[in-house]
């Protein structure tokens, strides 16, 4: 078995599972910023209740910790060794895989949301499938 072929690859993985993240955090992010050129839910966000949802510091900080999760799978795809690396991107990308699901039913989605909810529930899916795949490293000690 050549180690520095084996290591490269768990590289490779790991740089491709963070690009993953990175991507589907520009996505929520763009989403967001067109939302707010959106006149209608810009004038509910300014009265702090949109679709019926109460922005309380409660659900502020709530949607904070929603989005820290790709944030932080940036820098754990990287870090964290084969084991952890993979349990980590698949709880993470199936949570949040489902948690974009469902709020396709909240209030009446756009096209725009919805356009860009296909886009990342297509790419925290892949992350899914792609950490669920990655197998062929578990005997290497230094991923």
């Amino acid at each position: 078995m050549n180690t520095n072929k084996t290591i490269a690859e768990i590289k490779d993985q790991k740089g491709i599972l963070s690009t993953l993240w990175i991507f589907a955090m520009f996505n929520y992010l763009y989403c967001d910023v067109l939302a707010l050129m959106n006149s209608d839910y810009l004038k509910q966000v300014l009265t702090g209740n949109v679709a019926g949802i109460h922005f309380t510091p409660g659900f502020l900080l709530g949607a904070g910790i929603l989005m820290e999760i790709p944030t932080a799978m940036v820098l754990l795809s990287r870090v964290l060794k084969y084991g952890a690396n993979r349990w980590t991107n698949l709880i993470a990308g199936a949570f949040m895989t489902v948690v974009q699901i469902a709020s396709l039913w909240v209030g009446s989605p756009t096209l725009y949301y919805i356009f860009f909810s296909v886009i990342e529930i297509a790419c925290t899916a892949f992350i899914v499938s792609y950490a669920w795949r990655w197998a062929e490293s578990e005997n290497v000690s230094n991923s």
